[in-house]
């Protein structure tokens, strides 16, 4: 690969200027700008910033300097984080111990209580919840506000942050044995390949070591399992799927502080998943729901069971008066847990925080154990980097962070719980899941001979046919309670520049290349004959269409008079446009072929400070 030197980039409020100085354009190759630094992280979720963090409160503590440098695909620091939320603090208590006496934090609204009530389609009745559901000392936050604050902390501390800059490929070391950095997204192609007047070569980040906090399903961080076997001796991931809105509610209904889960209705017996609603500070509330995606009816739509679910009683009062919603958002979560847990580290970097999926199902949390993986990893790196010297050429070995997760909290945190999620999966289904994981969590507390495995099988293939499933008659919207999809996408500030590569395709697992029409033609026929076009209800953006291709043109990439459109789009020149960047396809579509890239940096939703 051919290198130019450049000069230290502009801090966070830089453009892709400074790479044209330097690029060399011509049809046979084009040389990219390399900048050496000591760490990259890939990711600004509270993973990557606390390890930026860490690893500069290191550098004053033992005085040798570090070059850290965090890449996040999202237009702003926090824009692509969504979650609950509901927070532990303990590992922000352990990164920043004297962050209750800092001006602006966002921590603003302790937990004042916590309960679970079990719905039927008309009524809800309270049941006891595990003890690691108590939210005493936890905070109902935003986690886009949260990480916008964390990326404050860590740019004070002289963390360079580059948001709106997508890593979309791993660099290797000379041997191809290691990571040696992170190629950014080229910019200026079109959807056909070609360079536009605009053009301009993603750079790469030459990193002693690359830690990867791309949040669940990351892309690079499935290239890297992938070349470096990393999940060879675990469990296969399982996810889950949430859906979420925010309302300012009436002040008759606000309650500050009080958290509610819900299981049950809306979902049947054999799918697992459940509500929640948080009273967040300033009168708003979050609720949403949550779904395993190892559902089996491909009739299920996540988005409109969310609206089904807000028709009940419950949150017809909640949501009734002066009540207004103000975001909405979708994202896949992990499930897996301490079974589905990958080796943590390769020649050269590690997966930290989602991108090795450390949510503790029963608590509904992961952020407590993403800041702290962050962190480990960050103690780990520095001494990495101190032991190559000055030996460029070698791959850090990060395997102090593998051993460092074991000992740590995290593990114990996991281990405990390790079996409540695989108990549901049982042919006694969420009944089942329920009596056994409230006998662990009450008084077996994790401590059995045995750890249930999740499924061998990925949550895709947990999907029955259309022929074996009974379609799902949902209601109509009733505005302003409930909402079509297109009306709720609005609230995300989703936007991507049109006429760009696909970032969705059409393709297998280790296939590089473009789609083919034969395997779109192929993908349809499987998706539309046998699973009734399960991703154009699942998908919480409306991006995937199975539609009838009523002139032909598309007849060699269809199939039985039906095409598929992504964000209607003509064909298979595609952007997704309406993309919220919540992975759903790449997880649940039967034939496991959606393939989901970063597209430019900075396309994507704009999650507010409320989501």
């Amino acid at each position: 690969m051919l290198r130019a030197t450049t000069s230290r980039l502009l801090p966070r409020s830089c453009t892709r200027a400074f790479q044209t100085s330097a690029r060399r354009l011509d049809d046979a190759e084009v040389e990219r700008v390399s900048d050496d630094v000591d760490v990259c992280i890939v990711g600004g979720g509270p993973a990557g910033l606390s390890a930026a963090i860490r690893l500069k409160q290191l550098e004053q503590e033992r005085g040798r300097e570090l070059r850290v440098v965090v890449v996040e695909k999202g237009g702003e620091i926090g824009s692509h984080v969504l979650s609950g939320a509901v927070i532990e603090p303990r590992a922000l208590n352990e990164l920043i111990p004297d962050w209750s006496s800092r001006q602006g934090h966002p921590l603003t609204q302790p937990a004042t209580s916590s309960a679970m009530r079990y719905f039927t389609e008309r009524r809800s009745f309270p049941i006891p919840h595990p003890p690691q559901m108590n939210n005493t000392g936890n905070y109902i936050v935003s986690l886009s506000q949260y990480t916008a604050w964390l990326g404050t902390i860590a740019e004070d501390l002289g963390v360079e942050l580059y948001p709106g800059f997508a890593g979309a490929s791993l660099v290797y070391t000379a041997d191809g044995h290691g990571v040696a950095g992170v190629q950014l997204n080229d910019v200026g192609v079109d959807r056909k390949g070609s360079r536009k007047d605009s053009f301009e070569p993603g750079m790469e980040f030459r990193a002693k070591v690359t830690l990867l906090a791309e949040g669940a399903r990351g892309s690079l961080t499935k290239t890297a399992v992938r070349r470096f076997q990393l999940a060879k001796d675990v469990d296969p991931q399982t996810y889950g799927f949430g859906v979420k809105e925010v309302w300012r509610v009436d002040p008759s209904q606000y309650r500050p502080g009080e958290v509610v889960h819900t299981m049950g209705w809306p979902l049947g017996l054999q799918t697992y998943g459940g509500g929640w609603v948080y009273h967040m500070a300033e009168g708003l509330v979050s609720l949403g729901l949550v779904i395993g995606l190892d559902y089996a009816n491909p009739y299920l739509s996540p988005y409109r069971e969310l609206q089904r679910m807000k028709h009940h009683p419950y949150f017809a009062e909640l949501l009734s008066g002066d009540s207004t919603r103000v975001a909405y958002g979708a994202r896949v979560l992990n499930e897996g847990g301490l079974q589905s847990v990958p080796k943590l580290h390769f020649p050269g970097g590690a997966l930290i925080g989602c991108s090795a999926g450390f949510v503790n199902v029963a608590k509904i949390k992961g952020t407590h154990n993403a800041m702290k993986t962050g962190m480990l990893a960050a103690e780990a790196a520095y001494d990495a980097i101190a032991a190559l010297g000055e030996n460029n050429d070698a791959a850090a070995d990060m395997g102090a962070y593998e051993r460092a997760y074991k000992d740590s909290w995290v593990y114990k945190d996991l281990h405990e719980v390790r079996n409540l999620r695989p108990s549901f999966n049982t042919r006694l289904g969420v009944l089942g899941g329920i009596a056994y994981s409230g006998i662990d969590s009450l008084f077996l507390k994790g401590r059995t001979p045995w750890t249930f495995r999740n499924s061998r099988t990925v949550d895709a293939l947990h999907t029955r046919r259309a022929a074996e499933s009974t379609p799902i008659d949902y209601p109509p919207p009733q505005p302003p309670l409930s909402t079509d999809l297109m009306t709720a996408l609005a609230l995300t500030g989703t936007n991507h520049a049109e006429d760009q590569p696909a970032h969705l395709r059409v393709r297998t697992e280790d296939d590089e290349l473009s789609e083919t029409a034969q395997r779109r033609a192929e993908h349809v026929r499987v998706n539309v004959g046998e699973y009734a076009g399960l991703l154009g209800r699942a998908c919480p953006a409306g991006v995937y269409e199975y539609v009838a291709d009523e002139d032909g043109s598309c007849a060699q990439e269809g199939w039985d008079g039906k095409k598929l459109v992504i964000n209607a789009q003509v064909c298979s020149s595609v952007c997704a446009m309406n993309c919220i960047h919540c992975k759903l396809c790449d997880v649940k579509v039967p034939t496991q072929d959606i393939q989901w890239t970063v597209p430019e940096g900075g396309g994507g939703p704009k999650y507010s400070e409320w989501i």
